[in-house]
């Protein structure tokens, strides 16, 4: 992290250190409490909503992956917080994908407290505890303030892209497998709908993989990023106009718009991309 003051480098490996110890000691009873909440809730909502039985055995399955993914990612930071604090340049996009795996699997596991599970939603401090190191590294890193904010605002869509079409495709499943007919599909919608759910899944690991990338602004990124983004842009905008019963699409394509707008507007992309910054950018100190 060549240009990043020692303090900064100071406290940075501290707040890795913080996060990665409430990711892995913390973060696991709150997936718990949640599912646990999640589960009896739908359990009293498929008696009048059968449709939703499937999602007990999704929520079973997927809360405890994230909470598993989260655990390791915490054990990480901790792992490589003194590397952090020497300023190794490789810690940097590493720390930001696992500061981005609470973020993301928070506001996914929040997503049922709007449907049909009452009380504060306690996934909302799993993405904050996440969030507050992922926002808190891109302003402590050496840079412009222009090229702090636009990978700010970039980074942040994508995580927020990344949660819209991870849920798309749970809930995708969810239907799949109470379909009429099932396991046979009774016409374009609802094949359409698997269709759409799964594209939405693989474009999750083209944005994921974009976020380290992006962070030290490399252009392999910036591909990634846009190619996800607009893989979902390319199903969710139809999709939207035939199943008119959910804005659920129009959601997932303003959020994709929101990413191609700081990824490829021209402004935002040579601020983002350290190959394409002006040069005068690359003289400069570090703004605070």
């Amino acid at each position: 992290m060549q240009g990043t003051s020692e303090k900064n480098l100071k406290t940075m490996s501290m707040i890795a250190i913080g996060i990665g110890l409430l990711m892995a000691a913390a973060i696991p009873f709150l997936v718990q409490m949640s599912l646990e909440s999640v589960l009896v809730h739908l359990l009293k909502h498929v008696e009048t909503h059968p449709a939703f039985s499937s999602g007990l055995k999704l929520f079973d399955f997927f809360y405890p992956i994230w909470r598993a993914l989260i655990f390791v990612a915490g054990i990480a930071l901790i792992v490589i917080s003194q590397e952090i604090k020497k300023g190794e340049a490789w810690t940097y996009p590493l720390a930001m994908a696992l500061f981005a795996l609470p973020s993301i699997g928070g506001m996914f596991m929040f997503l049922p407290y709007v449907s049909f599970v009452p009380g504060f939603p306690l996934p909302m401090i799993i993405s904050a505890i996440g969030l507050t190191g992922y926002w808190s590294f891109i302003f402590l890193r050496q840079g412009t303030k222009i090229q702090k904010w636009t990978r700010f605002g970039a980074l942040t869509f994508i995580g927020m892209l990344s949660t819209h079409a991870f849920t798309i495709g749970i809930g995708a499943q969810r239907q799949m497998w109470t379909r009429p007919g099932h396991p046979l599909y009774e016409d374009f919608s609802w094949w359409l709908f698997n269709w759409v759910g799964e594209v939405n899944w693989v474009a999750v690991i083209l944005l994921f993989a974009s976020i380290p990338l992006l962070a030290v602004g490399r252009r392999k990124g910036w591909w990634l990023a846009i190619t996800g983004a607009i893989a979902i842009l390319a199903i969710d905008i139809p999709t939207q106009f035939i199943r008119t019963s959910t804005l659920d699409y129009l959601y997932g394509s303003i959020l994709g718009i929101g990413v191609l707008i700081f990824t490829m507007y021209p402004y935002f992309k040579q601020h983002l991309l350290e190959d394409e910054a002006p040069a005068v950018e690359a003289a400069v100190v570090n703004e605070t």
